[in-house]
């Protein structure tokens, strides 16, 4: 407990130190603010924006952007209790939220969507299953289906389910999609939490009984190629036009493909692994909306941030992470 509270004052300390230095120097239309400030983030998502951040930074050296991953919850709780003003979630302040940040501190939210990320469910390479159908993970999450032979092969080993942790977002997703109200996560049987999406990643590189749930953001090996190359480098082809859909996943694991027999698809069995274009479709099922949500004035630093995320730049570095940037279609997928 002493260890969590000092965390927490920890945590405190360093979002008001940073909040001290946020910009309040007014800049006219089209300008970008300068100085610093938080911003909260689900780890799911992490990739996206340290990416985004390092970009924005190089892009503008004046101003800086310094992130924090935790659970959407404490996001949001930090969000709440104005110890940030921008968070990056996979839902919406509800009207009653609003209300509570305009009386309390008298801030006025904007919550937009600046992506669209689709669940992945990922296995051993030694795996033999290599497709899901939504009811089947429906009954693996409530342990109807607690055994790899239900699914395939002859193997009458346990079904670990690996997740990132009990507040993530994709936990949250998965609970309010597929379990009924009061159920968690956690109380699947063989159900194990971990700390981040990189060690769910890499328990399913190690385990052939893994079955991993982690944000296709995770998986794209483009972003991991962009990282090698220098930033200027990087900022030139982030501005080139051609080329704006990640066309690779990563081969580490084995990636799901994914089935919604439903009467709106003639109950088609076909499945699709989450490629950009399949999220854009539809077709890969298993899809929700990612939202910056910020209670900044315009003529902050994180107003210029969010500008920058929605525009051209931003939204091609979220290609280079395999999920679907917001204000942007899909032009060509590789599937293999």
């Amino acid at each position: 407990m002493r260890k969590s509270v000092f965390k927490s004052i920890s945590l405190l300390f360093l979002v008001a130190f940073a909040a001290g230095t946020v910009a309040c120097t007014p800049v006219k239309r089209g300008e970008y603010a300068s100085g610093s400030a938080t911003i909260f983030c689900d780890d799911g998502f992490k990739n996206i924006l340290d990416e985004e951040i390092e970009v924005f930074e190089f892009t503008y050296p004046q101003s800086s952007i310094i992130p924090f991953y935790v659970s959407e919850g404490e996001a949001l709780d930090s969000l709440m209790a104005d110890a940030t003003q921008a968070i990056i979630t996979s839902r919406q302040l509800s009207k009653e939220q609003i209300d509570y940040m305009k009386s309390k501190y008298k801030r006025v939210v904007r919550q937009n969507p600046i992506a669209v990320d689709a669940v992945a469910l990922i296995t051993n390479k030694k795996n033999p299953v290599d497709a899901l159908s939504v009811t089947e993970i429906s009954d693996i999450l409530n342990g109807k289906i607690t055994k790899w032979n239900q699914l395939a092969g002859n193997d009458t080993t346990a079904i670990k389910v690996i997740f990132d942790n009990a507040e993530s977002s994709t936990v949250s997703y998965l609970k309010e999609k597929f379990l009924p109200e009061g159920k968690k996560i956690s109380e699947t049987v063989n159900a194990f939490a971990q700390s981040n999406n990189a060690a769910v990643f890499d328990v399913v590189k190690t385990d052939p009984n893994a079955l991993g749930v982690i944000s296709v953001s995770w998986l794209g090996d483009d972003l991991s190629a962009a990282k090698k190359v220098p930033l200027d480098q990087r900022m030139a082809d982030y501005k080139n036009e051609n080329d704006t859909v990640a066309t690779n996943l990563t081969t580490e694991v084995k990636i799901l493909k994914v089935s919604n027999p439903t009467e709106d698809n003639d109950f088609s069995p076909v499945s699709y692994k989450p490629y950009q274009a399949y999220i854009y479709s539809g077709e890969y099922p298993l899809v929700r909306k990612i939202y910056m949500v910020s209670t900044a004035s315009n003529s902050t630093v994180l107003h210029s941030f969010y500008v920058f995320m929605t525009g051209f730049v931003g939204q091609k570095i979220i290609t280079k992470t395999g999920i679907l940037p917001i204000h942007m279609n899909p032009r060509v997928v590789e599937v293999k």
